[in-house]
């Protein structure tokens, strides 16, 4: 069994783990660590607040909706997750991180814009 990093759990939500194949279990957001279990015993992910760089979140409707959010550490690292109640998890996670480190992630236009802006200077 592994062993939480944390001593003082502010959030445990359902939440599913995508990387791949989805993974489902709980979502703990603690004291000292950001921290996933699955419903495997093999399948757990651990991040110190200390590794956390930022917290990317999808917004949908103007921030009504929040399907993703994902986890970007110091080495660069990804980890998607998707949960029940995405607000109570960013702001418990806020108070760890910061506000600041909590941003959105860009549209699809925004995306297909700055692919265009990269082709055209390419190609000069």
């Amino acid at each position: 069994m592994v062993q939480s990093l944390n001593s003082k759990a502010d959030v445990v939500e359902k939440a599913v783990y995508h990387h791949g194949l989805s993974t489902y279990g709980k979502l703990m957001v603690g004291d000292k660590a950001f921290e996933f279990y699955g419903d495997n015993v093999n399948h757990y992910l651990q991040i110190p607040w200390n590794k956390v760089s930022k917290i990317i979140a999808s917004l949908y409707f103007k921030g009504k909706c929040i399907p993703r959010y994902a986890v970007q550490t110091v080495d660069g690292k990804m980890y998607i997750f998707s949960s029940k109640e995405p607000k109570k998890v960013l702001r418990a996670c806020r108070n760890h991180i910061g506000a600041s480190n909590i941003v959105r992630s860009l549209t699809f236009f925004q995306v297909l814009k700055r692919n265009i802006k990269r082709a055209i200077k390419a190609n000069k």
